[in-house]
């Protein structure tokens, strides 16, 4: 899979990832040309890859996608979970094909290029990904030349160059710049997405790094949804006048974002409103309550990740893309764990026992992934009724 340091490129090979610890991997590369440098991450998934490259969460990081065959149903413009796409790359094992599938609109390695996305295919991913499992998701650059000319060791100093994720805010380069109401439903097969509704519930949700099918999820259960910025102060929250606060998904260290998030999440506990979290909004929420967050060995991605949720011991298949997670032993006393990672047995959920507020390291609006936890939407809305 990898060899020594060297800047002539294997015959055919187009595609280059350089690893800072010194490992180079070649293949053939797809999309548009160039370099980026950022964490290599692996996701389990089997469906879903233009949701995965849209996902806000992956803003950063470098996708190495586990399962062979992606790019072989093309793209739409219907199944992105933000305007653009955020991870900066996408590593695969087979070439992309051409896509065979009635609701293709264009050919992945098109959509790619139109969004400045790189791709390698080619690779041994598996390999890749049991480096990953050993060593930790390592800081990296991918390139893609169509003549196959790199220079592997400046490639290297940029990875090497690079500080990684760790002690970085990310929600702010992700997040809304403006105030937008959203009022669009689920999809469904033959209709498209829902016609706008006007829910009876005010939700305001901050935007870390928002999928678009989350605020769909809210639409569906009867809430009225405003977006504010990651930024937004208490009192620019509190004059939409909301029952409720969504903390949404985003990248990055909770750390760095929570400087100026947790306090805000802080003067809204003590309103006792409803209060619910997903991926960076639970670690937010975490961090609010006094907890800590670390970073992950490798961390969670994926949308067939096992969850068991304590209350009655029933298993939850769920979508994930998180890279820090809350430390359990520093929850306090009024935080109760309600959902445990049955891969590491790390915290996945909690909450509050003398107020309104929960909180899960899932993505339960699967995009993509199984609706095992749609369930959490209508918790959040009855917690309002």
């Amino acid at each position: 899979m990898a060899d020594p340091i060297s800047s002539r490129a294997p015959s055919g090979a187009t595609g280059v990832l350089v690893l800072a610890s010194g490992e180079v991997i070649w293949g053939k590369g797809f999309g548009a040309e160039g370099q980026a440098v950022g964490e290599v991450c692996f996701n389990t998934a089997m469906t879903g890859y233009q949701e995965v490259m849209t996902d806000p969460s992956y803003a950063g990081q470098i996708i190495n996608f586990t399962f062979p065959h992606i790019g072989n149903v093309g793209t739409n413009p219907e199944d992105v979970e933000a305007l653009n796409p955020h991870a900066l790359g996408a590593i695969v094992r087979q070439d992309v094909t051409d896509p065979s599938n009635f609701r293709s609109t264009q050919h992945f390695d098109a959509w790619m290029k139109a969004n400045g996305r790189i791709g390698i295919s080619g690779v041994d991913t598996r390999a890749l990904t049991r480096l990953i499992r050993v060593a930790g998701a390592p800081n990296a650059v991918i390139a893609h030349s169509a003549n196959g000319d790199f220079d592997v060791p400046a490639l290297l100093a940029r990875a090497k160059a690079w500080a990684g994720l760790e002690g970085m805010d990310l929600a702010k380069d992700v997040t809304t710049l403006q105030t937008y109401g959203w009022d669009q439903g689920l999809w469904k097969l033959g209709s498209g997405y829902a016609e706008p509704a006007k829910g009876s519930k005010k939700v305001v949700a901050i935007d870390y790094g928002i999928k678009h099918n989350i605020l769909r999820n809210l639409v569906d259960v009867g809430c009225d949804v405003t977006i504010v910025s990651a930024t937004a102060t208490f009192d620019e929250i509190m004059a939409h006048a909301p029952d409720g606060l969504f903390l949404s998904n985003g990248p990055g260290d909770p750390a760095a974002t929570g400087v100026y998030a947790v306090p805000v999440i802080k003067q809204w506990l003590d309103t006792k409103k409803p209060l619910f979290g997903i991926c960076l909004g639970h670690q937010m929420l975490g961090l609010a309550v006094g907890a800590k967050t670390e970073k992950m060995h490798q961390g969670h991605r994926g949308a067939n990740h096992p969850v068991k949720r304590l209350s009655d011991g029933a298993v939850e298949i769920t979508s994930m893309n998180h890279g820090f997670a809350v430390d359990a032993d520093t929850l306090p006393s009024n935080a109760k764990a309600t959902h445990i990672s049955l891969f590491d047995g790390s915290n996945c959920g909690f909450e509050l026992a003398d107020q309104p507020a929960f909180s899960v390291q899932y993505h339960p609006e699967a995009s993509p992934g199984p609706q095992d936890s749609h369930y959490l939407f209508e918790k959040f809305a009855g917690m309002m009724g």
